[in-house]
């Protein structure tokens, strides 16, 4: 299989983990962008993500590490570090090594993940990471909506540019979910780093006509590229989270999440069982059509140039003109 040809250390925000995943007190060990790294909690709650290699010795600090209140112990000298990655003691020494200091990331924790800001070139966030409630500002938030929904992939040869390709790629629905949704795209703004799709849905007939159902449609929001959160609306309440982070030179983590909206809004006393089996359903069917566009990425090579038809032109164009700008500088054209 052909490995992707884009950069696979780009800029932006990208998630490491579930918040779940990293309870208070612990220490929770993972490898992106090629490197070893460490996920911690605090006892106040502030999660720390840092490589994982004690500037000491070089242990691992996932593997026996120890949380201290504020910071991290080494499992093997009890050299301590804090949130910023410097050494604030040394249990056998009456003073600290001031001259060494431990990679940290800075974190984002939001709908129940943890993000951390990657860039080569050691520049601080240029923009927030999306939030599938704040994000659009309609005043909608987790309590509207049933328990999140999850999907995990890891390792799966593919760049995290596929999927966010996939938001104006409007040819696909048919071929790969089997579904008559044709978007019809209402808006593409690719000014910023963080970018914007919406479409309302259009569905085609047994004979191919189209038929206009302009009650329905998705919003979507770019954040880079490794996060797009979505908005659906009309057909079922719905929102979701893709995430995309790179493991390595050829290899990438997939995470999707699925908020599926109570009927009764906040109101979660008056949701009947049934109710909630019906949107754990529909929330599995958009895991389940979401894993049919992993099957082709998993196996997809970059086409640059691509062949287009007239109609794909102006999306792709503009969205990969757009990611350029994620890229270390001595691979932009």
């Amino acid at each position: 299989m052909a490995k992707p040809t884009l950069s696979m250390k780009p800029t932006g925000w990208f998630q490491v983990a579930w918040s779940d995943q990293v309870s208070a007190c612990a220490v929770h060990a993972m490898k992106y962008f090629g490197e070893e790294m460490v996920a911690w909690r605090s006892e106040s709650g502030q999660v720390t993500v840092m490589n994982a290699y004690c500037e000491h010795l070089g242990a691992h600090l996932g593997f026996g590490g120890l949380v201290v209140g504020e910071v991290i112990q080494c499992p093997f000298h009890g050299w301590q570090w804090n949130a910023e990655g410097r050494n604030v003691c040394i249990p056998y020494q009456d003073r600290p090594n001031r001259g060494r200091r431990m990679r940290t990331y800075p974190v984002a924790e939001r709908n129940q993940a943890i993000y951390i800001w990657h860039d080569v070139e050691g520049r601080e966030p240029f923009f927030d990471a999306p939030d599938v409630f704040a994000s659009f500002a309609d005043g909608r938030s987790a309590a509207d909506y049933y328990p999140q929904q999850r999907l995990f992939r890891e390792a799966l040869e593919l760049h995290p540019q596929y999927v966010l390709e996939n938001g104006v790629d409007f040819a696909h629905f048919k071929f790969v979910h089997q579904t008559p949704i044709v978007p019809v795209f209402t808006r593409h703004d690719f000014a910023a780093p963080i970018s914007y799709v919406d479409f309302t849905i259009t569905f085609e007939g047994d004979d191919q006509q189209s038929i206009e159902d302009v009650r329905s449609g998705v919003q979507a929001i770019n954040g880079g590229l490794g996060i797009a959160v979505t908005k659906s609306w009309g057909m079922v309440d719905n929102r979701t989270i893709s995430a995309v982070t790179p493991v390595d030179d050829s290899t990438s983590d997939v995470r999707f999440m699925v908020y599926i909206g109570r009927p009764n809004g906040k109101d979660a006393a008056k949701d009947s069982a049934r109710a909630a089996a019906k949107a754990a359903e529909f929330g599995d069917e958009v895991i389940r059509q979401f894993t049919q566009d992993i099957h082709i990425w998993s196996h997809q090579r970059y086409s640059d140039p691509p062949a287009l038809a007239t109609a794909e032109y102006e999306g792709f164009t503009a969205i990969r003109k757009w990611a350029m700008q994620f890229y270390p500088a001595d691979e932009k054209e």
